[in-house]
């Protein structure tokens, strides 16, 4: 039978998941909500009960035309005429379950491998279910934890097998990151068929709204997806469209939401006001959800990491991915603790971030290189080659489907598929507090009102800025970094004005080259 693999919902009669529901009013208000297949699970019932409520669930599902698969218990999915079965790596075989329900029934396996997805399929199994992708109360017994990418890998991996099957993905998700899922795990002639879920349905106050809001964000373009890779690569058709993206600064006015620091907050908001946007400097994540509404942009800069401040993070950029509207993450200080190292990977698993700006180091720790220390913020001193820094920054944005900054004496910026080094700036940069802050701040003005090509608008925040602090740097008035901030400042507004002007003169100093790399051949 063909199976619609989109929502997919594993019950769970726990009282801590379940609660005082009946199982069989929640799966009757899950599928008329749009669950499109219902995975009996039970590891603790005794086979007559077993029989018994999988016999009701059985009389719902049919009345609805969704599947009903049974998990593990070959005996019970028999005993009710259940449409098949979904077998983990510990239990039956599936060549063994096959030759006793026969070819009709739908045979799924539990994979968080590769070489588990290669030896499900060729034993014959109708679908995969990967996982674990997030940590959840549900899967005691996980082997690991995926991610969106590592379920990628395993899509890329299976691609090749001369049979290809759905795939829906288990663990942790729910309404909040199911698109981030989704995307992030598509590999490049495969996505997802669709998604398990066990308490973002079975715990809700409202399973049928739930499954209803499950079902649209699944079927729907994911809103941060809008911005397309553009087909302008040559540096100087990038260049001639930058003062047009810094012109609308002063046009638009843009939210500009800043998550940052005390020690930062008054000089990122004066950056703001000078490249035509507006600031607003807010550390609560409850505010987010209103302010997302309101068509900007949000920064968040990791420089204050506590769990409250964690929460804070994830609970805006959820809302800003919900509405739709760009997210900057510059990972500060990533690798330094043990706690920043954790909290990284919490952020780029709850949340989606359209460019994420950080050093060499912090782009590493990223990446997942498990060595790097860094002392306090600063990136350290590097032995990789210009080459290996733009690769890292292609990767990591292939990877990561987004575009990367990776900032240092020389710039690296790509969107997975165009790589280039900009090298403008001034020493100043490096011996003021903040510098990489507003950075950020002025990037994600830019993002605001330019979202058709992210990487255009990344690099026009870059030269205005950079460009902005040479001006400054080379004027007989600035004698240190005391008198290098206010005039940087004056510099940021007065190209802010020469773009109204649709004078694009100041980009004459834009040093920007294209680098060639070699694309990996998975990700």
């Amino acid at each position: 039978m063909e199976i619609d693999y989109s929502v997919y919902l594993v019950t769970d009669s726990t009282p801590a998941i379940l609660g005082r529901s009946s199982l069989e009013d929640v799966v009757r208000a899950a599928v008329e909500g749009g669950v499109t297949v219902v995975q009996y699970r039970n590891k603790h019932s005794d086979t007559g009960d077993l029989i018994r409520i999988a016999q009701a669930l059985r009389a719902i599902c049919k009345q609805h035309a969704v599947p009903l698969i049974i998990n593990d218990r070959v005996d019970v999915a028999l005993a009710v005429d259940a449409d098949g079965v979904h077998l983990g790596q510990t239990d039956m075989n599936p060549v063994v379950a096959r030759r006793i329900l026969g070819p009709e029934k739908t045979i799924g396996v539990t994979v968080s491998s590769l070489a588990e997805a290669v030896s499900a399929v060729e034993a014959g199994a109708d679908y995969l279910g990967i996982g674990t992708v997030y940590a959840t109360p549900t899967k005691e017994d996980t082997k690991a934890i995926l991610g969106p990418v590592g379920v990628r890998d395993i899509l890329e991996g299976i691609i090749s097998l001369e049979k290809v099957i759905p795939t829906v993905a288990i663990g942790g998700i729910n309404a909040n990151n199911v698109q981030r899922v989704m995307f992030k795990s598509q590999a490049k002639s495969k996505r997802l068929d669709g998604v398990a879920v066990v308490s973002a349905i079975i715990a809700a106050d409202d399973p049928k709204a739930a499954a209803q809001e499950l079902r649209r964000l699944v079927t729907e373009q994911p809103g941060f997806t809008s911005g397309r890779p553009s087909p302008v690569k040559w540096v100087d058709d990038l260049l001639r469209r930058v003062n047009a993206v810094v012109r609308d600064l002063g046009t638009k006015h843009p939210l500009c939401h800043n998550m940052t620091n005390l020690v930062v907050q008054n000089f990122a908001a004066n950056v703001a006001l000078a490249v035509g946007s507006s600031p607003i400097m807010a550390n609560n994540g409850d505010e987010a959800p209103e302010l997302a509404a309101l068509g900007g942009s949000l920064v968040i800069n990791m420089g204050s990491v506590t769990p409250e401040a964690a929460s804070n993070y994830i609970r805006a950029a959820q809302a800003y991915n919900a509405h739709s509207r760009p997210v900057l993450f510059d990972p500060v200080g990533a690798g330094a603790t043990k706690l920043r190292r954790t909290t990284v990977r919490k952020l780029m698993a709850e949340c989606y971030f359209e460019v994420i700006k950080g050093n060499e180091s912090e782009l590493s720790v990223l990446w997942g290189e498990i060595n790097i220390q860094q002392k306090g913020v600063d990136s350290g001193v590097s032995t990789s080659s210009d080459l290996d820094k733009a690769a890292l920054t292609m990767k990591l944005a292939l990877r990561e489907r987004n575009v990367v900054l990776l900032t240092g004496k020389t710039d690296y910026l790509s969107d997975g598929t165009r790589t280039y080094a900009i090298k403008n700036g001034s020493e100043y940069l490096g011996r003021i507090t903040g510098s990489g802050c507003t950075l950020g701040t002025t990037i994600a003005a830019c993002l605001a009102t330019h979202g058709e090509d992210k990487l255009l608008a990344t690099l026009s925040g870059i030269l205005m800025y950079e460009i902005a602090a040479e001006q400054a740097s080379s004027r007989d008035d600035v004698k240190g970094p005391g008198t290098f901030v206010p005039a940087f400042i004056d510099e940021l507004a007065s190209i802010a004005t020469l773009a109204q002007k649709r004078d694009d003169s100041w980009l004459a100093n834009a040093k920007v080259e294209r680098v060639s790399i070699k694309e990996p051949d998975s990700t």
